[in-house]
């Protein structure tokens, strides 16, 4: 009778599966000794059990750091059947299809516990390219797929699954609190796409979407990256829908089309009728919300929003900085002065007026009006503006001030900062500057400041084809997608009726939008509005 050894049997298979697991169980890998003590094992049967596996590719070894990690062929076997129908199989077309429309190199990828793993790849056109290894884990936090799949999450398991992640800065860029990553979340999933903006390793951009399945869960997400230089974050916002759209056709492979996150909040979103402008901007609404001055910057031009209609109210003869009310009346500031504008278009010059360069300007109570200017040397000084032209400072940020908005009833000046993506918080009475929030620079541009009737404060992310709302103490609670890329600014009417939650107008540009996306864009330089 043939004597079974204990190395050929099943108490062997057992061992060896148990040593599979707890590596499995540790993303950081096991040492020798370490896996001996964990499962009461001899060191010499774990030695025999781990070079059997690291002959099979079942198990890796980590020079380095002397420790073992699962091996290639854990996820080549796990890949056959990772996330049914196959995944692999529905996305490999739309990998290719984006490779040649980009020349970079295309990914799809899934969750799997806290990482996200590279499950398909179609390599780019140029030398220079991206070149994640199949198999290769990459942290969620800090990556487009990862972001993409996040975003997809329901509120409730997206919010656990940020709150229990070590969120471990891989390079300056990433995104490291909370706070901001949710922010970004929310964001993601109105425009239907992420970005990774240098944040896994620097001189590297990448561009992802979510894949959903019939129920609407997240099975996936495919990605484009490269290069930072040839993905520059103007080429990402335009790669951004396709990329999304060209994972919506995965899912429908799967077995449905996928629903549009934000289909539902851009259908709130209507067009004014009407000629559009270069650069929309400085959206101001009358006392009693029955008219809208406006101006095109760059065609300089203040327009009128009244009884459905949209005009050219005057035109002026440089760039225009701001809009104020005053009276019934419109105050332009232009880079070679000032005007005062009536209802019936009528132009007087206003012979005093602050020196130096008009940053921003806001009504505030009464007849004050807030101003913002720059600072010869950096940064920016703001204050009340007297009527000998002068102005009252006080406070001076290191930053350019983009945008001012007054808060009476908290006594408050907001101000956005575009150069760190921040909106800050100014007293009145105080010195302090206080930071509200910071959107991350993939999610647009801070652009414009609106404050609606429960103080909540809005702000259009410029290249984020989005605004948002941000409540008092600094949280993002609201996100709307728009059909345009780049909202400059907005202005809020409170409600007509009791019934009514009032309505955001919202300013657009053209200028800035290449030729080949304004077929995606049309209205980008047209007024939107929005009814809350």
């Amino acid at each position: 009778m043939t004597t079974t050894s204990p190395g050929e049997g099943t108490g062997a298979l057992e061992k060896a599966l148990d040593v599979l697991e707890a590596i499995g169980a540790s993303p950081e890998g096991l040492g020798q000794s370490e896996l001996a003590e964990r499962l009461g094992l001899p060191r010499t049967t774990v030695y025999r059990l781990l070079a059997t596996l690291v002959a099979r590719r079942l198990v890796r070894r980590d020079p380095l750091r002397k420790v073992y990690c699962l091996g290639f062929r854990c996820f080549e076997m796990a890949r056959q059947t990772y996330t049914m129908p196959d995944l692999v199989a529905a996305a490999a077309p739309e990998l290719r299809a984006l490779r040649d429309l980009t020349g970079e190199t295309t990914y799809l990828a899934a969750l799997d516990g806290r990482e996200v793993i590279s499950l398909e790849r179609c390599d780019g056109a140029h030398s220079q390219r991206s070149a994640a290894a199949l198999g290769e884990r990459k942290p969620v936090h800090c990556t487009s797929q990862g972001k993409a799949i996040l975003a997809a999450m329901p509120d409730d398991a997206r919010e656990a699954f940020v709150r229990e992640a070590v969120l471990k800065p891989l390079t300056p860029l990433t995104i490291t609190d909370r706070r901001r990553l949710l922010a970004e979340l929310r964001i993601t999933l109105s425009r239907g796409y992420a970005i990774d903006d240098e944040e896994i390793m620097r001189g590297v951009r990448c561009v992802g979407a979510p894949v959903l399945d019939r129920a609407g869960q997240v099975r996936g997400a495919i990605s484009v990256a490269g290069p930072a230089y040839r993905l520059t974050r103007e080429r990402l916002e335009l790669l951004g829908p396709e990329v999304a759209e060209a994972a919506r056709r995965v899912g429908a492979q799967l077995s449905v089309e996928a629903r549009s996150p934000s289909a539902a909040v851009e259908s709130a979103v209507a067009v004014v009728p009407g000629p559009w402008a270069f650069h929309g901007a400085h959206p101001l609404w009358s006392l009693d919300g029955s008219r809208l001055w406006w101006a095109d910057v760059l065609a300089p031009a203040v327009r009128l929003y009244e009884d459905g209609r949209d005009r050219e109210l005057a035109t002026v003869e440089s760039p225009i900085r701001g809009l104020v009310r005053a009276g019934e009346d419109v105050i332009v500031v232009h880079e070679q002065g000032a005007q005062r504008v009536t209802a019936q278009g009528m132009m007087t010059a206003l012979p005093a007026w602050l020196d130096g360069r008009v940053l921003a300007l806001c009504n505030g109570d009464d007849e004050d009006i807030w101003a913002a200017v720059g600072l010869p040397e950096s940064g920016s000084a703001i204050g009340l503006l007297h009527a000998s032209g002068k102005l009252d400072v006080r406070w001076r940020i290191g930053e350019l001030v983009q945008c001012l908005a007054w808060h009476g009833p908290g006594r408050t000046l907001h101000a956005t900062l575009p150069g760190s993506g921040s909106i800050v918080m100014l007293g009145s009475g105080q010195t302090a500057v206080r930071r509200l929030i910071t959107i991350p620079p993939g999610s647009g541009q801070v652009s414009g400041l609106a404050i609606d009737a429960q103080g909540g404060v809005w702000t259009a992310l410029c290249n984020g084809w989005s605004v948002v709302r941000i409540t008092q103490d600094g949280q993002l609670d609201h996100v709307v997608g728009l059909p345009v890329p780049r909202p400059t600014d907005l202005a809020y009417s409170g409600p007509a009726n009791p019934e009514g939650a009032g309505r955001i107008v919202i300013s657009t540009d053209r200028h800035g939008v290449p030729i080949d996306a304004l077929n995606s864009a049309p209205y980008s330089g047209q007024l939107l509005l929005l009814d809350l």
